[in-house]
């Protein structure tokens, strides 16, 4: 199977973004691929949540973002079988400073990452940092397709809009095979009717770009990071790991049909 990169973009906090690029990669990793998480947010909470302690980072994004390291050196393998990550540091939050004046600078990620073909891998998750910065264009220009994270909150969709502006900008300037691999629903409670009026909305204005799986607000979800463990290792059988598995399939089956078009 040819590899596919997919971002996971939202320039808004809280979204669930870091989480849902843990899980997702555990989740697709359980049913057999094999898939490395590039952390691009200095915070570094992807790394964190999968267990890598700060002192084992030696090799982060941020070398390989500069040029200091290929992508096959940074790469750490996880607790989980058949995944690996490339740890951020906050190195990163100079490296903007630091390719802003190359020619190149929105496509370091994507030379880096087509210097050795992304290795073995099936699939490359990207986290990137909850803004539309330097860093972001990067991983939106090294991408096949973008997975968007929404939180079933009031101001969903106009924090949306701002991001597919972004998209159109990196199809036309960098880009041009970018695909929205698809917006996914979080953090929602059936209980809220404000929660039931924005999956609505959402639905009703970007059809069938949503996925049919919405993640729910889980305790033991949001548990798992200080654990150092993905969802699905610390509680398999709560109410959000069983809702990252099916999200898997789900993007398992997009992916199918983005690559047949």
């Amino acid at each position: 199977m040819a590899q596919r990169i997919i971002t996971i973009a939202n320039q808004k906090g809280g979204v669930g973004k870091t989480t849902t690029a843990i899980n997702l990669a555990t989740a697709l990793a359980a049913i057999g691929e094999k898939v490395l998480i590039v952390d691009l947010d200095p915070q570094g909470n992807a790394s964190t949540g999968l267990g890598i302690d700060k002192a084992e980072r030696r090799i982060s994004s941020y070398d390989v973002v500069v040029g200091q390291a290929r992508l096959s050196q940074a790469a750490m393998k996880t607790a989980v079988p058949d995944l690996w990550i490339v740890p951020s540091t906050l190195d990163l939050l100079g490296v903007e400073m630091e390719i802003a004046g190359s020619a190149n600078r929105a496509l370091r990620l994507r030379e880096a990452m087509r210097s050795e073909n992304g290795g073995s891998f099936t699939y490359i998750l990207i986290d990137c940092p909850p803004s539309l910065n330097l860093l972001t264009l990067n991983a939106l220009a090294a991408a096949d397709s973008v997975l968007v994270p929404l939180q079933c909150e009031f101001f969903a969709l106009e924090g949306l809009s701002q991001l597919l502006a972004t998209i159109g900008e990196v199809r036309e300037a960098l880009n041009p095979g970018l695909a929205i691999q698809g917006i996914v629903l979080t953090m929602y409670d059936s209980r809220n009717n404000l929660a039931n009026q924005v999956v609505a909305d959402v639905r009703a204005h970007m059809g069938g770009a949503v996925y049919e799986t919405i993640i729910p607000r889980n305790v033991r979800v949001s548990e798992a990071p200080s654990h150092g463990k993905p969802a699905l290792l610390y509680d398999l059988n709560c109410a959000g790991s069983q809702a990252y598995l099916q999200l898997a399939s789900e993007v398992i089956r997009r992916e199918r049909r983005l690559r047949a078009a």
